[in-house]
C-alpha cells in the first residue's frame, strides 16, 4: 500500500527532555485544530516526526501545506509517500516514481540518504542508499550522482512504515502556541506591535491583544485594520482574542490635565494599566509591547522607565534591540506590513505632542499622576466596556 502523506519535522521541541510529550501534544492539538477545518486528517506520532495522513482520500498538498507551514514549533514540512511494504524492490520502484514525478525532465544532481529507525532492516543505510540510487540512475538519464553537494537529496526513512520524500519546506520554528503561558500584547495599527506579538507567540506564549479605540478621533477603518492584524497573527497561533477598549474619555482627561510635552508618557502609562488589568482577569503573566530603544521619544530608556513603573507584571519588548528596517523586513515576511501601512491613524499618533519630552523623570510623572484623581476610575470604566473579538 502506498499513499501521499506529509512528514512534519519539529526542532526545539525534540530537546525538551521529560517535558517533550507535553510540547508534542500541544503541536498535535494545534495541527488538528487547523486541519479539521479543511478535511478528515489523522496525525501519527513517529520518533522525531509527525505524519499527516488524509483519511478522506488522496491528499491535496496545495490545500494542506499552507495550513501547516505557519504553525510554531515546526521546522520543516515534507510532501512524500508512505509505504507499508519495505521490501527493497518496492522501495526502489517507489523511489523511482517519486523522482520521475518531481524531476523527470530537468537535468540535476542527486543522492539518496537512508535512515533506518528500524534496525531489523537487512541492509545497512549505506548499502540501501547505494542500491536505490543505482536503480534510479539506471532508469533516469537526466540525473547524475553528487554525494557531496547534490541539488536533490532523496530521503528514505525506514520506521514502522517507510517514507520517501525529497523536498523540505522550511517553517518558522519556535515553540508550540500556548506552551509558555499567556501574555497580553498592546496592539496598535502600526508596524512594530504586531511583529512583537508574533515574536512572543513564536516563543510559545498564548497571545491576547488589546487595542485602544478612540472614536471619533480614530475611525472604524482604524479598528478594522487592527482586527485584520490580529487575524493575520492568528494564522500562526491558530486563534487569538482581541480586546477593543474605548479610550476616548481617558485620553481627553489626560489632554486637559497633564503637561502637553508629557502627554504621551501618561497616555502609555494609562494603556499599560488597562492592559495589565485585562491580563490579570484573563490569567496573563506578562505584557508585550513593540518598543524599540530610541526609535521614538517615549522609547528612550528614561521614557520606558517612566512608563514601566506603573506595571506590576513583566513587560516583554522583543524588538528592543532591532532597528526599523529589521522590523519592517520581518513584518513583510510574516504578512503584517501591508496591513500596517494602511492610512488610518491610531490614538497614540493623534494625541502625540509636537515636542514630547524625551527624558522624563519617573518621580515627576508619578507626582503629577497623584493629582489625577479621576484617572483610575476612568481606566477601570474603559476596561469594563471593552469588546472582545475572537479571531
Amino acid at each position: 500500500m502506498e499513499e501521499k502523506v506529509l512528514i512534519v519535522k519539529f526542532g526545539e521541541v525534540a530537546m525538551r527532555g521529560n517535558n517533550r510529550p507535553i510540547f508534542i501534544s500541544q503541536l498535535v492539538k494545534t495541527m488538528r485544530n487547523r486541519l479539521d477545518k479543511i478535511g478528515n486528517f489523522y496525525i501519527v506520532k513517529e520518533q522525531g516526526r509527525l505524519i499527516v495522513e488524509d483519511r478522506g482520500g488522496e491528499m491535496d498538498y496545495d490545500s494542506v501545506i499552507p495550513n501547516i507551514v505557519p504553525i510554531f514549533g515546526l521546522v520543516g514540512v515534507c510532501p512524500g509517500i508512505k509505504m507499508t511494504d519495505q521490501s527493497m524492490e518496492n522501495l526502489k520502484e517507489a523511489a523511482l516514481r517519486h523522482m520521475q514525478t518531481f524531476f523527470g525532465k530537468e537535468k540535476t544532481t542527486f543522492k539518496v540518504a537512508v535512515k533506518r529507525a528500524d534496525k531489523r532492516f537487512p541492509m545497512t543505510s549505506q548499502e540501501a542508499a547505494a542500491d536505490i540510487g543505482g536503480y534510479i540512475l539506471e532508469k533516469m538519464d537526466n540525473l547524475t550522482v553528487d554525494v557531496h553537494n547534490p541539488a536533490v537529496t532523496l530521503q528514505v526513512e525506514l520506521r514502522n512504515d517507510a517514507y520517501i520524500f525529497s523536498k523540505v519546506i522550511k517553517t518558522f520554528g519556535g515553540l508550540p502556541a500556548g506552551s509558555s503561558g499567556k501574555g497580553v500584547a498592546l496592539l496598535s495599527g502600526g508596524i512594530d506591535s504586531p511583529v512583537a506579538a508574533w515574536m512572543m507567540a513564536k516563543r510559545g506564549i498564548a497571545v491576547e491583544c488589546v487595542y485602544f479605540h478612540s472614536p471619533p478621533y480614530t475611525s472604524e477603518w482604524a479598528k478594522q485594520k487592527v482586527e485584520d492584524l490580529a487575524e493575520r497573527i492568528a494564522c500562526f497561533t491558530g486563534e487569538i482574542k482581541l480586546h477593543v477598549v474605548p479610550f476616548t474619555e481617558v485620553q481627553l482627561y489626560l489632554l486637559e490635565n497633564v503637561p502637553h510635552d508629557k502627554l504621551t508618557i501618561f497616555l502609555k502609562r494609562a494603556m499599560m494599566k488597562a492592559a495589565e488589568e485585562i491580563a490579570k482577569k484573563n490569567n496573563g503573566l506578562a505584557l508585550i509591547t513593540g518598543d524599540s530603544i530610541g526609535q521614538v521619544a517615549s522609547q528612550t530608556l528614561q521614557g520606558i522607565h517612566a512608563i514601566n513603573s506603573i506595571c506590576t507584571m513583566p513587560v516583554l519588548r522583543p524588538l528592543a534591540g532591532m532597528d526599523k528596517q529589521e522590523i519592517v523586513d520581518l513584518a513583510k515576511k510574516i504578512g503584517t506590513f501591508e496591513i500596517s501601512i494602511r492610512p488610518y491613524e491610531d490614538c497614540c499618533t493623534i494625541f502625540v505632542a509636537k515636542h514630547p519630552e524625551t527624558r522624563p523623570k519617573t518621580s515627576v510623572i508619578e507626582a503629577i499622576e497623584k493629582n489625577l484623581t479621576q484617572l483610575e476610575d476612568l481606566i477601570s470604566s474603559a476596561v469594563s466596556k471593552k469588546e472582545s473579538i475572537e479571531k
